[in-house]
């Protein structure tokens, strides 16, 4: 299972690190490809093989009916790859931990069309274990960590953005701005008063990076609203080394429809009701 993070990024002082493998243009989050539930491509290249190009969703493999037809079945778990390292393990919401994500969506496509199926999802990277429960105060804290390094994460792409592929030309002038502002806290341990008096006093620096975490998550579709499968390559990576990330994202769904729409996100990072309407002009 390739998962993995691009580069050392800390969180209140806990390392978020993996393997320097690239995985595109976001580093703040796992692969997606690893959480896409629900996305068919079908290349129509003409080839003798119909499977060649044709592509299925996580959990499924192509198979050819009698007409020669390329089709998507589900994968039977015992032809995945065995993993090799622990981070390669998955947790699902049943509280089961999965070989790798292949055997994980594998199970899920298998369970297709049931209950069971239907509340089952990825729930963190790495074997299940015991996750303590998010107290109140440690549930304030949070965002004041994670709007802090989402701002670390743009000035580090900034700073490594040599081949001009990480950011877009107008995603490079607003971060420059940041990046060059004498004012900017550095990355490094603080505490929660210090990220929380900066947030105060340097606010302006803290919106882009939050509207633009939302942009590159809101994918499959884009259409200003987050699934579970479209956060779980955020979501996955963090719960097991921050607590309180389920009990975050959950009530930033104030109205409990299961998505994440871009004003319960801006809100849920404390970002004032006027910066709402600027968020797609932002991303």
């Amino acid at each position: 299972m390739q998962v993995w993070i691009v580069f050392l990024l800390c969180l209140g002082g806990k390392a978020l690190a993996a393997p320097e493998l690239p995985v595109g243009s976001n580093p703040v989050q796992v692969e997606t490809g690893e959480f896409d539930e629900a996305i068919e491509v079908v290349d129509e290249i003409p080839s003798e093989n119909p499977c060649l190009n044709h592509h299925c969703k996580k959990g499924k493999v192509c198979e050819v009916d009698e007409s020669n037809t390329p089709m998507c079945v589900c994968q039977d778990p015992s032809t995945c790859p065995a993993s090799t390292a622990e981070f390669e393990h998955v947790c699902g919401t049943d509280n089961k931990t999965y070989d790798s994500s292949c055997h994980f969506f594998a199970t899920k496509c298998a369970l297709e069309g049931t209950k069971k199926g239907h509340k089952l999802h990825l729930d963190y990277i790495g074997p299940c274990k015991f996750i303590a429960p998010c107290i109140d105060n440690e549930l304030n804290e949070f965002p004041l960590r994670m709007r802090d390094w989402l701002k670390n994460v743009l000035v580090s792409l900034y700073e490594r953005d040599e081949d001009n592929n990480m950011l877009s030309e107008k995603q490079k002038l607003r971060v420059k701005k940041i990046y060059e502002n004498q004012k900017r806290l550095q990355a490094g341990e603080h505490s929660l008063d210090l990220l929380a008096h900066d947030f105060e006093k340097n606010y302006n620096m803290y919106i882009f990076p939050v509207h633009w975490q939302f942009g590159q998550l809101d994918q499959h579709p884009i259409d200003g609203y987050l699934s579970h499968t479209e956060l779980a390559p955020l979501r996955a990576p963090l719960i097991p080394m921050e607590h309180c990330t389920t009990r975050f994202f959950d009530q930033c769904d104030t109205d409990n429809d299961k998505y994440i729409a871009l004003e319960e996100w801006a809100g849920c990072f404390g970002l004032k009701e006027r910066e709402y309407p600027q968020a797609t002009s932002t991303i």
